[in-house]
């Protein structure tokens, strides 16, 4: 007998935010892989980049691999009210949250690991907290860059020093590693493009890059 259940529908994004902070100060830090990510993939597809105030963010549009178009954003809104600048887009285009994918740093996994997920909660993250609070849900892909822990500090204050190393630039190493991680990136948004977020996480969650040196 065959199964009259229709296959889950593929979750492609048609929209790609990468989080971060404005400001000359806040480029290349850790908090702003999100951004660094973005500028890879506009690299990557030729997709030109400029301030949209619309959309309260860097914008640009190109098309993916199967004709269909593809849109880049990092919020100039600060870190904390991201969820504005993502709203405006997906307001404007009429796209669902489930379209969204979003791209941000994630203390809790070690430099060189990358962790899609389907849906999820913000984990503490600023930025995600304002994504979920706008889109109205928790149910949008994300993409989670490790950057790792501060070195604990003896005597120190622990949330001043968090705040320090997110806030803090890359390391010559970590700069070298966050590299190849950029590379990987690339590669698994454009496996999510053509064959969907699912795809792209059975082949690149438990990736690291020292496998691919």
């Amino acid at each position: 007998m065959v199964s009259s259940q229709a296959p889950p529908a593929l979750v492609i994004p048609q929209l790609i935010v990468g989080l971060g902070n404005p400001e000359p100060k806040y480029e290349q830090t850790r908090h702003n892989i999100g951004f660094s990510a973005i500028d890879a993939l506009a690299r990557a597809w030729k997709i030109p980049l400029a301030e949209n105030r619309k959309f309260q963010g860097i914008y640009g549009e190109g098309i993916g691999a199967k004709g269909e178009k593809i849109r880049l954003l990092k919020p100039l809104t600060y870190m904390n009210l991201s969820g504005q600048a993502i709203k405006a887009v997906t307001d404007w285009y009429k796209l669902p949250p489930e379209s969204v994918l979003v791209i941000y740093d994630d203390m809790d996994l070690p430099p060189g690991r990358l962790r899609l997920r389907l849906s999820g909660s913000a984990g503490g993250h600023n930025g995600m907290k304002s994504a979920i609070a706008h889109l109205g849900t928790q149910n949008f892909p994300r993409l989670r860059i490790g950057i790792g822990k501060p070195p604990k500090q003896i005597n120190g204050n622990s949330e001043t020093n968090t705040v320090s190393y997110v806030l803090g630039k890359f390391s010559q190493k970590e700069t070298q590693i966050m590299s190849e991680v950029l590379q990987l990136v690339v590669e698994a948004v454009e496996l999510s493009l053509k064959q969907g977020v699912e795809k792209a996480m059975s082949l690149y969650n438990n990736r690291t890059v020292a496998e691919i040196k």
